[in-house]
């Protein structure tokens, strides 16, 4: 962590930390074309780290609290198989999205731009769908062909990775089933001095991608201590209100709501993000709504760029300074 504040002692803030939006959503605005690769913004881990950082630092003096790295859809068995790359050099380029996430961060907090000295790297980690880039960590289909085990076994390795480097949060990200929820909150328990969030898809305004009672999903949760936050991501900002409140009778002192939606628009695995029929709403239209009902995590995800962030903060803490 960047700073003797421990990861209680932000949560308890009485203001909601500020996530970082899309990694590859800044990247592809930059010019980068990631939307058929298998990789995605992870293969810039190996050809263009220097791409990484400088979103970061955009999300960052944007007004993120925490930004989030670029290893989402990054594995061990992914590098393998799409760079040709040994087991080892793989782990290397994994653990290289917390290094680079935390360079930047102090890069950030010594030049103290904006006043503010403290932020968290969450060390980012995708479903086992998004290995399979097929658009499936909407659906979660897969699971039903696998065990907990299976499931353990294939994150295992990234989880691994992302402690040692030193990321001072996991965050397990756009989960479609509560099979690989439990998966997760069994693996997590390997790594006791591990602090994570557990975000999920979701289909509708009370079940997560695979038709499982968000509610269920939450049961999960309250299982593992080490889990601080439960929530939903990469859905329409219209969701998650309902979504939440689906389960509010759940929420602990202990376990708080992560919320970081997208635009509103619905992704296709062949033809990419399709235009909203409805437009959805802000993430500063929402955000102290999800505040209220107890989100200590706000940010926002695919389609989300550095300027809404902006307006997420002047919302939630006021201009950045």
């Amino acid at each position: 962590m960047c700073s003797s504040v421990s990861l209680r002692d932000f949560i308890n803030d009485n203001k909601p930390l500020i996530l970082d939006g899309g990694l590859a959503t800044q990247l592809e605005a930059q010019g980068f074309d990631l939307g058929g690769d298998p990789l995605w913004s992870a293969r810039l881990l190996h050809t263009n780290p220097e791409a990484i950082q400088d979103v970061h630092y955009r999300y960052l003096i944007s007004g993120s609290d925490v930004i989030t790295t670029a290893t989402y859809q990054a594995s061990v068995e992914g590098f393998v198989q799409h760079l040709g790359v040994t087991c080892d050099r793989a782990r290397e380029l994994l653990m290289s999205g917390v290094h680079v996430a935390k360079h930047t961060l102090q890069k950030f907090i010594s030049e103290n731009k904006t006043g503010r000295i403290h932020g968290l790297v969450a060390g980012s980690t995708g479903p086992f769908g998004a290995f399979l880039h097929d658009g499936s960590e909407y659906t979660g289909n897969y699971a039903k062909e696998m065990s907990v085990e299976d499931l353990k076994s294939w994150h295992r390795p990234q989880v691994e990775c992302l402690t040692a480097a030193g990321a001072d949060i996991i965050a397990f990200e756009t989960i479609p089933s509560i099979k690989e929820a439990e998966a997760l909150v069994q693996l997590l328990r390997e790594f006791p001095n591990s602090k994570a969030w557990l975000s999920f898809s979701c289909k509708d305004e009370k079940c997560i991608s695979d038709g499982s009672l968000f509610s269920d999903a939450v049961q999960v949760a309250l299982k593992c201590p080490q889990l601080v936050a439960i929530g939903v991501n990469c859905c329409s900002p219209d969701l998650v209100e309902p979504v939440l409140d689906s389960a509010k009778t759940l929420l602990t002192p202990d376990l708080s709501w992560v919320v970081y939606p997208n635009t509103g628009e619905e992704w296709d695995s062949q033809k990419g993000w399709l235009a909203q029929v409805k437009k959805a709403g802000s993430l500063s239209q929402f955000c102290e709504s999800w505040m209220r009902q107890g989100a200590a995590f706000i940010g926002g995800c695919c389609r989300i760029g550095p300027i809404q962030i902006t307006e997420l903060r002047n919302v939630l803490k006021g201009p950045t300074q």
